[in-house]
């Protein structure tokens, strides 16, 4: 999302539009102009994206006298931004108005024509009814009652009684589900959330309500008489509720609590009732990005970001940034809602189908490329051959290290979720003294002496142990094994350097460096630091004069820029799990090494191991 003072600018941007009268006629004929066209539809498989809520707008929704233009504002801002800001759904929780009248209501239907057709689910609060969910007809039933969602594409279903619906919402290519429940849940209306919860088992669900926490003036919430309710009834033995907003009290505040299953679950209330222009139409995104694992949380009112020459007190709440308005939740999604939708790993691919055209070697530790690939952490004895199924006969040999033991070498079914083998191979090497494991190709292998003048991509998958312990300075991942100097160089870092190196820094930085065929020195390329406990992708591609080098996909900033064409290869054997140095192994490297792939041309990254499907 953009940082608070880029979506200032915006806001103020905003005030080209249009400003609507407060009149409601006005308001009725001027709303159609805001039209999906202006802001585009949402991306529903972008890992980023916006559940936006609007909390109680009862005090601009008032017949004694108020201001619905806020309502307004912050509802065209929705449709304005849907595509930029990716805001796939919108939930309201409850008092929408001040005393529920049908006039009141007709001032909410008419505010809420803004809204397009963006979908939305709206609750109704203490002030927009009485009683519990059976309470039968009000004018809040007929303005916000199932005829009204009817025809969004992400309506599910209401109650019976018509104050409780559910919404399926598409987000970050995966669906989910919002419960838009009454601010007093009847028996039946707790039945019917369960049925709800029960028929869509495998999907996270929001739960959002009227009346859930209440919070001290610290922002630390509490569940209410009727959120403890809710919790106990429905919400804690149901471990797909990962997310539970409420309004009605205020200052608005945070708190998690641990469901049955030993699970957090996150309850916020908000609510700006309180605060300047009866909240001024106040609004809070909560943006989703399943990459990082976090939901960012901010509150902003589009109304008044539009003003043009806004007043102190105004600019003062175009955004609050406090504890409870602006934070971040962090979730490891795949993790939260393994029990009951376990994440879709894609099944192992065949090697026929990841051998492109010049593929010189394909190496992988399941039973296809390691005869008598064993139970997870068996040793791999030295002397086991992994088969080069590239059928080009750059079959690789394990070798243990100085004095090693058997487990600095051993068989592992961990591996990245999208590399083509399900299995790996773990390799424990260190200093102090010097150990590990390297598997390389014989004497012989055709690898071993190929320059790769027009080109080649080299492609590994990596995972570095959490936490990540020892001296490890330097530990090479793959090599051609032998000395710079024995091809006739003698520029660069050192003439006792590889040929052709990948390594890993004591930083946790990647270091590729090649000594080019037609030049005596060593470009070199560097990432970021890698990330610990996570699979890594790793692509070097050249394609005839520079090389490139891509982590998970993306190209790194800091590329060789001197033109490098081939790898002074001298005849020795390729390696993996190490890097010569002066023409000996010192450390080995520590960690996890997945599918290893050369192709003598540069690849695509669509064509990647890590995209080939």
């Amino acid at each position: 999302m953009d940082t608070k003072l880029s979506r200032r600018s915006l806001l103020r941007a905003a005030a080209a539009v249009p400003v609507l009268s407060a009149a409601p006629a006005a308001a009725a004929a001027a709303a159609p102009s805001i039209t999906e066209a202006s802001g585009g539809l949402p991306d529903g498989t972008d890992p980023r994206f916006t559940i936006a809520v609007l909390p109680d707008t009862q005090y601009l929704l008032d017949e004694g006298g108020s201001d619905p233009e806020p309502v307004r504002a912050t509802l065209r801002h929705l449709v304005r931004e849907r595509k930029r800001d990716n805001i796939v759904f919108m939930t309201q929780l409850g008092d929408v108005t001040e005393h529920g009248t049908e006039a009141e209501m007709l001032a909410a239907r008419r505010a809420f024509e803004a809204a397009g057709s963006m979908p939305y689910s709206v609750l109704a609060g203490n002030h927009d009814v009485s009683g519990d969910d059976q309470r039968g007809d009000t004018p809040y039933l007929r303005t916000f009652g199932p005829r009204r969602f009817a025809r969004m594409e992400t309506y599910g279903g209401s109650s019976p009684d018509g104050y409780n619906s559910y919404h399926v919402v598409r987000g970050g290519g995966r669906e989910w589900l919002v419960l838009a429940l009454d601010w007093r849940v009847s028996d039946a209306g707790l039945a019917w959330a369960q049925g709800v919860l029960d028929e869509h088992d495998t999907l996270p669900a929001i739960l959002t309500t009227h009346d859930l926490v209440w919070a001290e003036d610290d922002g630390q919430a509490h569940l209410s008489d009727n959120g403890q309710r809710l919790w106990d009834r429905l919400i804690t033995t149901n471990d797909q509720i990962f997310l539970a907003l409420g309004g009605h009290y205020w200052p608005s505040g945070r708190t998690t609590l641990t469901n049955d299953a030993g699970h957090a679950v996150h309850l916020h209330i908000t609510n700006y009732q309180d605060r300047y222009y009866g909240g001024a139409g106040m609004l809070r995104y909560y943006s989703f990005d399943l990459s990082r694992g976090v939901i960012d949380v901010e509150t902003f009112s589009p109304w008044l970001g539009a003003k043009p020459d806004p007043t102190p007190l105004e600019n003062e709440h175009v955004e609050l940034s406090g504890d409870v308005d602006r934070f971040t939740v962090e979730i490891d999604f795949d993790e939260r809602f393994a029990a009951f939708a376990p994440p879709v790993v894609p099944a192992p691919r065949p090697p026929s189908a990841v051998m492109p055209r010049g593929t010189v070697a394909y190496w992988r530790f399941d039973e296809a490329g390691l005869a008598g690939a064993a139970a997870d952490g068996a040793p791999v004895a030295p002397g086991t051959v992994v088969r080069d199924l590239s059928g080009n006969g750059n079959h690789l040999t394990s070798v243990l290290l100085h004095d090693s033991a058997p487990a600095a070498l051993t068989w592992s079914a961990e591996h990245h979720d999208d590399q083509p083998a399900h299995a790996s191979l773990r390799f424990d090497g260190g200093k102090g003294p010097d150990r590990g494991a390297v598997l390389h190709t014989g004497p012989h292998a055709p690898v071993n002496g190929m320059t790769f003048e027009s080109g080649y991509t080299i492609e590994t998958f990596v995972k570095l142990p959490e936490p990540f312990q020892g001296d490890h300075s330097w530990m090479g991942i793959l090599s051609w094994e032998g000395r710079a100097g024995d091809a006739g160089k003698s520029g660069g870092w050192s003439e006792d350097d590889a040929p052709c190196s990948l390594n890993v820094t004591g930083e946790r930085f990647l270091q590729f460096v090649v000594y080019p065929v037609p030049i005596d020195d060593d470009p070199t390329s560097w990432s970021h630091a890698l990330p610990v406990g996570r699979w890594t992708h790793i692509a070097i591609v050249n394609d005839g004069r520079y090389t490139t080098l891509y982590v998970d996909g993306s190209k790194i900033a800091r590329n060789a820029a001197t033109v490098s064409r081939g790898i002074s290869t001298v005849g020795k054997p390729f390696a993996l799990g190490g890097t010569q140095g002066a023409g000996t192994f010192g450390q080995g490297f520590y960690g996890w090494i997945g599918d290893t792939r050369i192709v003598s041309r540069a690849l695509r990254p669509e064509q990647f191991l890590l995209a080939t499907r």
